[in-house]
């Protein structure tokens, strides 16, 4: 779930779902680019953004939604380098049902209490009762590990290394927002188990290290690695670490992703027992974790402007766009037919390249969609770079245009991909310096949340004061909300 850094957790309400709105859709042309800006009301913003932009289609039920081709690509490009990346580590992808049983959810106490707000539970089929209430898994722990526990014998058989790519459900009541919190999200979830606690905390990092790269690497968002406290951690788990961002408009850090550390709890309870090199029976020491299609959020809401997306070039689903532009009336047959060959030519080198040569947009209507959009580069050609011999790059992130000869277009659109996400990469990491706040007293931490602050506090991690920092913070902010 998300749970914002430095806010105060409000005790828990009545639940009572309210249905959500489809946001209207856009067919006027003139409506196509973002109407509101981001700091003049981020909520809104950030749903003309997503819409505008077709990466999100609204669906009738609640918290739900479409995820169109344009964000699709990007959690594609996630996929397959992350996969690549934990293949190395000796993880083996498989699948496990998406139902549970009731008897198998409970199994672990504390891990079944986290989750059963959240839970979905199938009740008939057709138009009988079911015996038993089947669950639609929230998460794959009490899924996997009653397999695990007939797969593990010997400490030969360790370690076991398992990943699954899937959707899961969780019910959640509080505001639905597409990609940061929704019902039913895209993840993968890791699930390792170890013969020494060691190498299961090595694992463990091992995971957080690499989605700190997704963040960075592919969408150019820099994150803040940490440990979470016992009240915060995964349910049923020793030890939970995070990457956490920080989105610097509204001032709140959002759970970016997660590597649980779940000790042997898991093992005692599901019975994963494994014969050491000494003939003794010992638990196996395990771990899970998970990204989800969260990632993608994060990133429109820490690139994003007020003209809308600004996609990172290495998940861009286009990331140069090629706009031949006609003198007055007149055919703009060369200009495409030069645009289509350069098409091929960076294609050749393994760049996604669109020509927009429509003819019944404007060459300015065109610019507004792709800005929309956010892809990286807009390449322009004109008349007068037919008789040059050159076209016109545009940055999409900083506006910057540069004039490059058809000879160095391939060279130039490479470099400048790369410096595009250098740039906004330092952009969001300055961000989130500029961010944060050291706060030795408590009384320092209001103002600093109030001035959307990320708050950095020593803090002696006993649970009882974690209550009461969120109690008195909560009663702070209740008061200045109250005031005139």
């Amino acid at each position: 779930n998300a749970e914002y850094m430095g806010a105060a957790k409000p005790k828990a309400a009545p639940k009572v779902e309210k249905k959500e709105e489809k946001k209207e859709e856009v067919h006027d042309s003139s409506l196509l680019g973002v109407t509101v800006g981001k700091n003049e009301n981020f909520a809104e913003w950030y749903t003309q953004v997503i819409t505008r932009s077709e990466m999100i289609e609204y669906y009738d039920i609640s918290g739900c939604y479409i995820l169109r081709p344009w964000s699709y690509f990007i959690w594609e490009v996630i996929q397959k380098w992350f996969d690549a990346e934990i293949k190395k580590l000796g993880v083996q992808n498989a699948y496990f049902p998406l139902f549970v049983s009731k008897k198998k959810l409970e199994t672990e106490k504390d891990h079944v209490e986290g989750f059963s707000p959240e839970v979905a539970w199938v009740t008939k089929s057709g138009q009988s009762d079911l015996q038993e209430p089947i669950a639609i898994r929230p998460t794959s722990e009490t899924i996997m590990y009653p397999a695990y526990a007939n797969w593990i014998r010997s400490h030969r058989d360790l370690p076991l290394k398992l990943n699954q790519w899937t959707s899961v459900v969780r019910w959640e009541f509080k505001q639905p927002t597409p990609f940061i919190r929704t019902r039913e999200f895209l993840w993968q979830e890791g699930h390792t188990a170890h013969s020494t606690d060691k190498e299961a905390e090595e694992m463990v990092f091992q995971i957080l290290d690499l989605y700190a790269l997704v963040y960075e690497h592919l969408l150019a968002v820099p994150v803040v690695k940490g440990i979470k406290s016992e009240k915060e951690k995964f349910a049923g788990g020793k030890m939970t670490t995070t990457v956490e961002a920080f989105i610097s408009c509204n001032g709140r850090g959002i759970q970016a992703a997660t590597s649980h550390h779940l000790g042997q709890n898991f093992s005692k309870m599901f019975g994963i027992e494994f014969e050491n090199e000494d003939k003794k029976k010992e638990f196996a020491h395990q771990t899970s974790w998970g990204i989800t299609t969260r990632s993608i959020g994060v990133m429109v809401m820490t690139h994003g402007d007020d003209k809308g997306l600004v996609l990172p070039p290495r998940v861009a689903p286009t990331q140069i766009v090629l706009i031949p532009i006609p003198y007055k009336d007149e055919p703009m047959t060369e200009q495409s037919e030069q645009a289509l060959e350069m098409k091929k030519q960076l294609e050749a080198k393994g760049f996604r390249v669109h020509v927009d040569d429509r003819t019944n947009y404007t060459p300015g209507w065109k610019y507004n969609n792709w800005e929309v959009k956010g892809v990286p580069i807009r390449c322009e050609l004109g008349p007068r770079d037919m008789k040059n011999k050159t076209a016109r790059l545009v940055r999409r992130d900083t506006g910057e245009k540069k004039d490059v000869t058809w000879d160095n277009l391939v060279a130039e659109v490479g470099a400048l991909l790369d410096n595009i996400h250098d740039s906004m990469l330092n952009k969001a990491r300055q961000q989130l310096n500029d961010g944060m706040v050291k706060v030795n007293d408590f009384k320092e931490v209001m103002p600093a949340l109030n001035q959307r602050k990320l708050v950095l506090a020593p803090w002696c991690e006993d649970p009882e004061t974690e209550e009461e920092i969120k109690k008195e913070t909560k009663k702070l902010s209740d008061e200045l909300a109250a005031e005139p």
